[in-house]
């Protein structure tokens, strides 16, 4: 009977393909939304002055049906240590525990620290990349095409050091802010991604062209990497594999082909036999 309620149980929380697992994802991302704004309404000052009383108590309450939720994903599978230390169990672990932290740091010395625990709530936005299933393709995409991004930075990396070195050359006698190599890079990174905070500025006519073949440079520059992501966003939509939603009791394991009866990563059966 307990292995048959922890089956239940399991596939309630872990999988989205039964409209018991759909409604709990529904009303987990209502919660994540919900504590979001608290935090945000939080930061208003006037808003939380005058309604301190009412955010705490939704807090708490908010605070302590993740903590059920955290609770329930641990005892559901046989071997918790999976969950507990994976991203998303780490994750949820952190977006719970700093309302508890807050009840032991009182005082008004201890205000900038309780403020910087509750910002660790934020971590909640986390939990929603679970439940959206493009953020697993995103995901892929980015593991897939690491190398190549890894290439791009460095050549980028090489590229403003290069010009940094270049614009010192060329500005250094004059008042305009390249006073170090360092510096001159910053500002090649600043200028090379098109953010330009104007706190250094070429004062000389050939620094000024420099500057210009950077600006135009840079636009082409920025879409490198959206283009290596997307091509792998190609590669995998020509190979796509038909997967489902069932986690593995045994281990926790997402990510199985659509009819697959063992887990791909422990062997255990995906369907054990219900016993009472």
């Amino acid at each position: 009977m307990k292995k048959d309620w922890k089956a239940k149980l399991h596939e309630v929380i872990y999988e989205a393909d039964t409209p018991a697992g759909k409604l709990f994802d529904i009303v987990l991302m209502i919660l994540i939304f919900a504590s979001i704004l608290l935090v945000m309404l939080e930061s208003v000052n006037e808003f939380a002055e005058s309604h301190g009383k009412l955010l705490n108590i939704a807090e708490w309450i908010i605070t302590v049906l993740f903590t059920l939720e955290y609770f329930a994903r641990i005892i559901s599978i046989r071997k918790p240590k999976e969950y507990i230390f994976s991203f998303y169990g780490i994750i949820d672990f952190l977006s719970t525990i700093p309302k508890y932290l807050s009840v032991f740091i009182v005082g008004s010395q201890s205000l900038v620290a309780l403020r910087a625990l509750r910002l660790l709530r934020v971590f909640r936005v986390l939990k929603l990349a679970r439940y959206i299933g493009a953020s697993n393709n995103l995901m892929k995409a980015l593991k897939a095409s690491k190398t190549k991004i890894g290439v791009f930075i460095m050549f980028i990396l090489i590229l403003c050091t290069i010009l940094g070195s270049v614009m010192y050359l060329v500005e250094s006698g004059e008042e305009s802010g390249f006073t170090s190599i360092p510096r001159s890079i910053y500002w090649a990174i600043v200028t090379l991604t098109t953010v330009g905070y104007g706190d250094i500025a070429p004062h000389t006519a050939l620094g000024q062209l420099i500057a210009s073949i950077v600006m135009i440079l840079g636009y082409g520059i920025i879409a490198v990497p959206t283009g290596i992501v997307t091509a792998e966003f190609a590669t995998m939509d020509k190979t796509k594999i038909d997967l489902n939603t069932q986690s593995c009791q045994h281990c926790a394991a997402e990510g199985h082909k659509a009819n697959a009866d063992y887990c791909f990563h422990c062997g255990e059966s995906l369907h054990p036999e219900e016993t009472d």
